[in-house]
């Protein structure tokens, strides 16, 4: 990524990742983002501001991330740099509300989609909670499935932790 580069934060949450990618795109570039929880989308834009990044390079949207698809204006189609994704529940929020295997299929297919050459998906997939298993085995033969001519899958991942830890997967398509 680099400072013009357009962005995509697609679970929100307390807008860590948000800022993250704001100073990354600089005010030249645009980050999207959404979450379900308007709570979250509260919290990140009081993050965003009160760091001093400007309200026109950020549009934050309280949806669930499986409609990033029409979310997305259709000029930034294939011009995404990086997507990224914490997946679960909205840390310090209601842990009842998570992320699931459905939408988040949807959700990563638009974000490849989206993806110019060279940019990249990124997931941490929390295994440990009520439903974090069904989903990561969901993301996993997802990513299984990619055609290697156009993406490669990889993923990063303790082994000799217990208890489910979480582990980041990553996709970067192909120019």
């Amino acid at each position: 990524m680099r400072p013009g580069d357009i962005a995509v934060d697609a679970t929100v949450g307390n807008g860590h990742d948000t800022l993250f990618l704001c100073r990354l795109v600089g005010p030249g570039g645009h980050v999207y983002g959404t979450d379900i929880q308007a709570e979250a989308v509260t919290s990140a834009r009081a993050r965003l501001c009160e760091e001093g990044v400007a309200a026109g390079t950020f549009t934050l949207w309280q949806a669930d991330h499986s409609r990033l698809a029409e979310l997305l204006p259709g000029e930034t189609q294939r011009r995404v740099a990086a997507v990224m994704f914490n997946l679960g529940y909205l840390p310090g929020g209601d842990h009842a509300t998570i992320t699931t295997a459905g939408t988040t299929i949807r959700a990563l297919e638009a974000a490849v989609e989206a993806l110019r050459a060279g940019g990249i998906v990124t997931a941490v997939v929390y295994p440990g909670h009520a439903g974090g298993e069904t989903e990561a085995a969901a993301v996993d033969a997802w990513m299984a499935a990619l055609p290697q001519s156009k993406y490669q899958a990889l993923q990063y991942r303790f082994t000799n932790q217990r208890n489910a830890p979480p582990y980041v997967a990553a996709v970067e398509k192909r120019g």
